[in-house]
């Protein structure tokens, strides 16, 4: 009996083992197939994103006008797009900088200095055929020359527009940790969404005769809105008009006695004359240049690598949602001056080539 019940035991054990080591190998096996197939999967999926990404650089490339853009069929594609991996190219970036400094050759020419003006030359202003005289005093005050001239290369640039966009971005640490960083209008900075490093920022000769008039008399509002930059360089485009020369060397001679150690320069005329023909000659027609595209421009020759933030003309966003016109207000820009959405098709064509980097989703 207790043979008979050890040898049924045994027995038992060895078909229970036997079956253990069956659903062992079927589950081996099942897992091992559903791997394979999950990797397959995965890839299908990678290369469907690849194809998609490739059809949208195409047809991001091609886009020639604003015109053509319908905002909400577009959308859904830019935001896709962005979200593909964005290579940069050497070879566009060179062929950019080398044709800018051929044509416009900021890096000698962006601003006035005593190297490239001379005591009594007579300045054609950038939008009429009118001229002005430099005299002996203003151009004692002028900059001896660039300070990029003794560093080479500026690095990695970051050039930040003032489009809604960056509203609720988070983009601000990114953004100082760019190597130079250009503002424009005297935006107000923020650690969050903007970042607060600033290298060079633009002022606007229309501010300066709305907001403080009566600098002379009481410089103190103009000091304190200037300071928050620290010792950036402030440009003014005080050549565009006859009417923005008074109040840009009012500007400089009010602010260099007490900020020497932060510059006031001018935009030459003759740089901007010679970008705007550039640019019409490839198509581009405006009134004007928007000072944003201006700076990216001279950004492209004069940085390794340029990344632009905020430059985004529309009143929606990749997610659909209504925005302001500016991170900091919602006042509209003057009607017939810049023709913005047809200079955001053609940054967003140099992203496409690699040329730039376009940011338009919050930072992570």
């Amino acid at each position: 009996m207790c043979t008979t019940a050890r040898s049924l035991q045994m027995d038992l054990f060895k078909w229970i083992f036997g079956l253990l080591i069956v659903l062992v190998i079927y589950t081996c096996l099942y897992l091992t197939y559903c791997g394979k197939h999950e990797m397959m999967g995965s890839e299908m999926t990678d290369r469907f994103k690849l194809l998609n990404c490739m059809k949208l650089h195409q047809k991001f490339s091609n886009i020639t006008s604003a015109n053509s853009i319908d905002m909400m069929n577009v959308i859904g594609n830019l935001s896709a797009f962005m979200s593909c991996l964005h290579v940069t190219n050497r070879t566009q970036k060179e062929l950019h900088r080398l044709r800018l400094r051929f044509c416009c050759n900021g890096t000698d020419l962006l601003y006035l200095t005593k190297k490239n003006t001379a005591v009594n030359q007579s300045i054609a202003y950038e939008t009429s055929n009118r001229v002005y005289k430099v005299g002996a005093a203003l151009h004692k005050m002028l900059p001896e020359d660039f300070p990029w001239s003794r560093r080479g290369h500026l690095g990695r640039c970051a050039v930040v527009g003032n489009g809604g966009i960056l509203k609720n971005s988070s983009c601000g640490r990114e953004i100082d940790s760019a190597d130079f960083i250009i503002r424009f209008n005297l935006a107000p900075i923020n650690d969050s969404d903007v970042g607060v490093k600033t290298d060079l920022v633009t002022i606007n000769p229309s501010q300066l005769s709305a907001d403080y008039r009566n600098m002379a008399e009481n410089p103190d509002p103009l000091v304190r809105r200037v300071s928050v930059y620290g010792n950036a360089s402030l440009m003014i485009p005080a050549f565009a008009y006859t009417h923005c020369t008074a109040v840009s060397v009012k500007t400089l001679q009010v602010l260099q006695p007490i900020r020497p150690q932060q510059p006031v320069v001018f935009f030459s005329p003759y740089y901007l004359k010679t970008l705007d023909c550039f640019w019409k000659g490839l198509g581009l027609k405006e009134k004007r240049l928007s000072t944003g595209f201006m700076l990216v421009n001279m950004a492209l020759e004069l940085c390794d690598d340029v990344h632009l933030y905020g430059f985004w003309p529309f009143d929606i966003s990749l997610k659909q949602q209504t925005l302001q016109h500016h991170y900091y207000d919602n006042k509209p820009p003057k009607p017939f001056m810049h023709a913005m959405p047809e200079e955001f098709v053609r940054l967003l064509q140099l992203h496409s080539q690699g040329a730039l980097t376009l940011h338009l989703q919050p930072c992570l």
